[in-house]
């Protein structure tokens, strides 16, 4: 009987572990370095907090600056090979100057978010 109990303890705890650990993962931070363009908004330069809503692989990406919204788009997880060695915005500059957000890599992260329908962006974009 106390084994019973003990186990659907432990049962509990693991399953909160994992939980928490996976809202963990919904969110990160995003340095701009010159104004670039997320789905038809202008983003200026400067700190942004990224959080994503869906199990995967696509999901729904928020940009937010405090507690403002400034953009969303869709975007889909993508497996990486290495974890990146730092947070990266993924950009790539336009034909009339002016750039866009193509995706979001996380330090330390084996994944990375690829914003819209491209399938190449992440191996062909530019980090900056």
């Amino acid at each position: 009987m106390k084994f019973a109990t003990v186990s659907k303890s432990l049962m509990l705890g693991l399953a909160l572990l994992l939980a928490s650990g996976a809202f963990a993962a919904s969110k990160g931070s995003l340095q701009i370095s010159s104004p670039t363009t997320v789905n038809g908004t202008m983003l200026k330069a400067g700190e942004y907090k990224v959080e994503w809503d869906g199990s995967g692989p696509a999901v729904e990406l928020s940009i937010k600056q405090g507690k403002n919204v400034i953009a969303k788009v869709p975007a889909r997880i993508v497996d990486l090979s290495n974890a990146s060695a730092a947070d990266a915005a993924v950009t790539r500059s336009n034909g009339d100057g002016t750039s866009s957000l193509l995706g979001v890599r996380f330090q330390g992260k084996k994944f990375a978010l690829e914003l819209g329908e491209s399938s190449d962006g992440m191996q062909a974009g530019s980090s900056k």
